[in-house]
């Protein structure tokens, strides 16, 4: 995020973190996370320098994306790759906006010219959805509360907290046996610092587990474990995040 933050800076959009360009502040419109969908191949040890690459294309009519390949800078190699869907929102109505001609004039002059996606594969794991979770969960943490760390500019959990939120209700065995290759979050509330949420996980069953790096570095699939997880307001219910995850069992 902070590679695509310091990308958008760079090519002259605004330096709040919204990554809003001129028309879009006149307009009170920002942009907000949809999806995002991160795998890695392999975690950096002490002492190693990443490379990353970031870049951002148009994806639909009130939409844009963003992707980025992380390379191992000693080797060249592709140890993670990552996308995000983006959709732009009125800041004071909260309702999602199309992007008009002036603004995509603004924006996509700064990307490329023809498509680029950092997971080409057809019937990649991006594109999978997530299934609606229905009650009782597998495994649960309730009651989490947002820190003042935990929130962006808007006031609005970040999506980093996120994260740390699905993964606090994954059984502690997995924790202690495997790392996390790849998350999937589909986000559909905004969460605020008043907010009581609370995180449940299941296992997902029969599912092809497969990894979309190379087929050197992909674990058999017994060796992996894979969960759905659902953000919810712990009040009246409703999602606030909707997630999928896939474990690989630590090399002893």
């Amino acid at each position: 995020m902070e590679v695509g933050c310091n990308h958008a800076q760079s090519v002259g959009f605004s330096t709040d973190g919204f990554a809003t360009t001129t028309t879009m502040r006149k307009l009170g419109l920002i942009w907000v996370t949809n999806r995002m969908h991160i795998e890695i191949y392999k975690y950096p040890a002490w002492g190693d320098v990443v490379e990353i690459e970031t870049w951002c294309q148009e994806d639909g009519r009130i939409g844009t994306r963003r992707d980025w390949i992380l390379k191992d800078l000693a080797n060249g190699e592709v140890i993670g790759r990552a996308t995000s869907k983006w959709v732009m929102m009125n800041q004071n109505t909260r309702r999602l906006q199309r992007v008009s001609d002036e603004v995509r004039d603004e924006v996509f002059v700064h990307c490329p010219k023809t498509p680029r996606l950092a997971f080409p594969e057809e019937n990649n794991g991006s594109l999978k959805k997530i299934p609606i979770l229905s009650d009782p969960a597998q495994y649960s943490r309730l009651g989490l509360v947002p820190r003042r760390a935990d929130l962006d500019m808007n006031q609005h959990v970040n999506n980093v907290t996120y994260i740390g939120w699905v993964l606090e209700s994954i059984p502690q065995d997995i924790i202690d046996t495997h790392e996390l290759q790849t998350i999937t979050l589909d986000y559909r509330r905004e969460c605020q610092h008043d907010d009581i949420v609370d995180s449940l996980t299941y296992i997902e069953e029969g599912e092809d587990k497969s990894m979309n790096g190379s087929a050197s570095a992909a674990p058999h699939k017994e060796q992996q474990q894979q969960f759905l997880h659902c953000l919810r307001f712990a009040g009246s219910g409703d999602e606030i995040n909707r997630g999928r995850t896939v474990w690989r069992k630590l090399a002893r």
